[in-house]
């Protein structure tokens, strides 16, 4: 039977197509750990995993067959390593390290090489695993507290060799100290001397190691422009006006 004219139809307006499901793929040698992942990410939370690899080659070709919207790749793989395979994989699709390692080396040289996020297991819950992984797919950079203090002291050990041996700061700290001298002496000598809180002196840190305003949101877990209110104060503090000039200060090269 046909509605009578003028009579609003139940079907108007169509509703909105359903959202397609994030396509994943997982790179990790421990099959535990994929099928962990593997259900996980398929229960609900708007992801699926179409494709699973064991090592870097294999992930390069489920990349290729499948054209997965994310790549969750583990570091420690034999055969063909996680950071071996990145370089071959980002032009892929955006990939997220998920991994348990988080020595400073690794760390930096995933970013280096173009990986979105690096997430260290034990330091996520599952609701922001899959938050992670669409922040990625978004081009939001996510990185877990352990991997951020990786940078961190990768960071300050470049700072300390771009001090010069004769220096105050290294010369006061060569001698008998309290503890608290003794860690993290670069940071903190420059802290003092630009008078930076801690926050301050943490994302100026980050911004010495070349992260954007949005890298250093996610690695602090804050809001870009809370990021912006502390550079514009780090900036009156070190009398600069550009990224290049607090960052030359805060390294002692200036």
């Amino acid at each position: 039977m046909r509605p009578l004219p003028g009579t609003p139809r139940s079907d108007f307006p169509p509703p909105a197509p359903a959202t397609p499901p994030l396509r994943l793929l997982i790179a990790d040698d421990n099959p535990v750990v994929r099928a962990g992942l593997a259900a996980l990410l398929t229960d609900g939370t708007g992801t699926t995993v179409v494709a699973q690899a064991r090592d870097g080659r294999e992930a390069y070709e489920a990349a290729l067959r499948h054209r997965p919207d994310v790549i969750l790749l583990d570091v420690r793989m034999p055969g063909v390593d996680g950071i071996s395979a990145l370089p071959h994989l980002v032009p892929l699709a955006p990939v997220m390290m998920l991994t348990y390692s988080h020595e400073t080396r690794t760390v930096r040289e995933a970013l280096r090489l173009g990986a979105g996020g690096y997430l260290v297991h034990g330091e996520f819950t599952a609701e922001q695993l899959v938050r992670a992984v669409r922040d990625v797919r978004e081009g939001r950079p996510q990185v877990t507290p352990g991997a951020t203090r990786a940078l961190l002291a990768a960071l300050r050990s470049d700072a300390s060799a771009h001090v010069s041996p004769n220096s105050p700061e290294i010369t006061a700290i060569s001698e008998p100290s309290t503890l608290s001298r003794l860690q993290s002496p670069v940071g903190q000598s420059f802290r003092s001397r630009f008078r930076l809180s801690e926050r301050e002196a943490e994302i100026m840190d980050l911004i010495a190691s070349g992260m954007t305003n949005q890298q250093i949101a996610a690695a602090c877990f804050i809001t870009e422009k809370t990021v912006k209110n502390h550079i514009n104060r780090i900036f009156a503090k070190l009398h600069s006006t550009t990224r290049s000039q607090a960052t030359a200060k805060w390294l002692g090269v200036a």
